[in-house]
């Protein structure tokens, strides 16, 4: 700790990223990365990008990224705000609509960079349990007669757990709270859940953050966006132009607009996670793990017998890396990304030498 550090720094609790180690021959599945490389049409619009252009800014609105945004889901580019991965767009989220008087509402299992937000914009908030099964009671977010929301935020699916929560109940927790800000951030739910973002046409405190990094294999490329009501857009480009006008490079724009416009390739490499997630979640469940139900490109389980650390532990010996959360009511689970067919063949057999079958 320095003297010359600020308060607000002195204070910060920071997100830790998964690992990215550097070892040969490593079976990753701690990251949720996909494992399937980007659309070959993204990497063929990102090499053109790579020219004279590169000496001036990008577009600070990517326009071209917005309109093949809007057109994919649907909505008009004004409902549509792009940022640099959607931590980003979510960060702008939080200082943009949910720093509000009242504590805002997430769920006391869920993505860990938003207390993260919350320390560092000094925005109050409250956890919401959830169930024992791990899933969202909506009517738990409702608040007593006079107490202020300043806002509710939870992936959809739910991480780290992939559990999803119906659109009827997200409709109904819209309908329940319209004077306050709701943010759903739908990273994972190209792999098996429903969007919201037909409903930000009826709700106007609805937002909904999607990213590239997942179902578009674009992780490397850090591109994220928002769909919502035009004025929720607004408060986000205020803040993004009181921050980083240009927070996409011309590489990142045209290599985003290409994965966007490539369904055949999206198509494909979706439903190839899918197929490998169950197929694993059935493997794992021979072998004695708990496994909850998942929409996302992971599972998360546990086996009653065996401590979660030490398979962690384990596996790691053997060159195979899983993420594992030293957490209340979850230390006892691992949550494992969905790689390829073997990849996860690879986990299941050293799982057998760890556990037993």
């Amino acid at each position: 700790m320095s003297r010359f550090w600020s308060d607000v720094v002195k204070g910060l609790t920071p997100y830790v990223p998964g690992e990215q180690p550097k070892l040969a021959n490593l079976v990753k599945l701690n990251t949720n990365e996909n494992p399937y490389g980007p659309s070959p049409r993204a990497l063929e619009a990102i090499s053109a990008a790579t020219g004279e252009s590169l000496k001036l800014y990008p577009d600070p609105n990517a326009e071209q990224l917005k309109l093949a945004i809007a057109r994919y889901h649907g909505v008009e580019a004004r409902n549509v705000f792009v940022g640099n991965g959607s931590d980003e767009v979510l960060a702008h989220a939080f200082l943009g609509l949910l720093k509000h008087p009242g504590p805002i509402l997430f769920p006391d299992i869920t993505y860990s960079f938003y207390p993260v937000y919350c320390g560092l914009y000094q925005i109050d908030y409250q956890t919401v349990p959830l169930r024992d099964d791990f899933s969202i009671r909506v009517a738990d977010f409702a608040r007593p007669k006079g107490e202020k929301c300043g806002g509710i935020i939870f992936p959809n699916p739910n991480a780290p757990t992939g559990r999803l929560l119906p659109l009827a109940d997200i409709e109904a927790l819209l309908q329940a709270n319209p004077d306050s800000p709701v943010v759903i951030d739908e990273a994972y739910v190209d792999f098996g859940g429903e969007s919201a973002v037909p409903l930000t046409a009826r709700y106007p405190n609805l937002l909904v953050v999607h990213t590239l990094s997942k179902s578009r294999s674009l992780a490397g490329l850090r591109v994220g966006f928002a769909i919502g009501h035009a004025d929720l857009i607004e408060a986000l480009e205020r803040i993004k132009n009181s921050f980083n006008s240009y927070p996409l490079d011309r590489l990142a724009i045209a290599g985003a607009v290409a994965a966007i416009e490539d369904h055949e390739h999206f198509e494909r490499t979706r439903k190839a996670v899918i197929a490998t997630r169950e197929k694993l979640v059935a493997d794992l469940e021979m072998l004695g793990y708990e496994v909850i139900p998942s929409a996302a490109n992971f599972v998360f389980a546990r086996h009653p017998q065996h401590d979660a650390s030490q398979t962690a532990l384990a596996l790691r010996q053997r060159s195979i890396i899983v993420r594992h959360f030293k957490l209340p009511r979850i230390d006892q689970h691992l949550r494992i990304t969905v790689g390829t067919d073997e990849q996860c063949a690879a986990l299941v057999s050293t799982l057998k030498d760890i556990v037993g079958s």
